[in-house]
């Protein structure tokens, strides 16, 4: 099994998680979507040096998967497995920033450390309830409630099916690479010409899925709309979701609860 294969096709489980049928399950999409909006647009709003102020944000998450039973070593390597676009995005923040801002003993930390450390927790944070989303509502539901949110329906049929035949294209490139390798002794990889010759290869068998594809959704009667087996309804429990989770957002955002909760112990003590 090639590497994609291993985990990008993968991320089909996220699907099936999305079936199951606990109470975050059965919740609204636009519930969900919308209060997940808040908490990432809540999360990037910190200041760039923020640390402890944001850990108490990773209550939702772990909320969200502990109540629906999901598996959190799959959603931590799927974090793991793209984590490396952030580290080059907060590289050059420990040479750029050099101020110190921070000691520990005789050690002195500097704001472009701290900076870095704030990145890589603000990405694990959101990318991971993200996947989280996903796996609690199926990205068919996402686009459900995007389209309820009045967002173009062009643009979300468009996600939707960038997202549902993205594994139709890697399966396919899949089996051209596993094709290659076994009727070639050469063990050190395709060259540059044999590589562009697999990628217009795999053009041209998309293309070809494509338009098989759109002539049976056209058999189908497909107008465009995105329908679920049951229509989605806001129910009084979907806005005591979005609300409660948002006060506590909102609270997170300006105080700072892990400081709070260090003093009271001290004072405690």
């Amino acid at each position: 099994m090639t590497f994609l294969e291993r985990n990008f096709l993968d991320i089909r489980n996220l699907d099936l998680m999305a079936r199951g049928s606990s109470l975050v399950h059965r919740l609204d999409p636009r519930a969900k979507l919308l209060t997940t909006l808040i908490f990432i647009v809540t999360v990037v709003s910190m200041d760039k040096y923020t640390i402890a102020q944001l850990i108490p944000f990773a209550l939702y998450p772990f909320a969200l998967t502990a109540l629906a039973g999901l598996p959190v070593g799959y959603f931590f390597k799927k974090i793991l497995l793209v984590a490396p676009f952030a580290v080059l995005i907060g590289l050059f923040n420990p040479f750029l920033d050099r101020t110190i801002l921070l000691h520990i003993g005789p050690l002195g930390i500097s704001g472009g450390w701290i900076s870095f450390a704030s990145i890589m927790l603000r990405f694990t944070l959101t990318v991971g309830t993200a996947l989280i989303l996903i796996g609690i509502t199926s990205f068919s539901g996402i686009c459900l409630a995007l389209e309820r949110f009045k967002v173009p329906r062009v643009f979300v049929v468009q996600l939707l099916f960038l997202y549902r035949y993205i594994f139709v294209l890697l399966d396919e490139a899949g089996r051209m690479a596993r094709a290659r390798t076994l009727r070639s002794l050469d063990t050190t990889g395709p060259g540059i010409k044999t590589f562009g010759s697999m990628v217009g290869n795999l053009l041209l068998r998309a293309t070809d899925r494509a338009e098989r594809i759109h002539l049976a959704m056209l058999c189908r009667a497909f107008d465009g709309r995105i329908r679920l087996m049951s229509e989605p309804v806001i129910r009084a429990v979907d806005i005591f979701f979005i609300l409660g989770w948002s006060a506590l957002f909102l609270f997170l955002r300006c105080y700072n609860l892990s400081e709070i909760i260090g003093n009271s112990a001290l004072e405690f003590l």
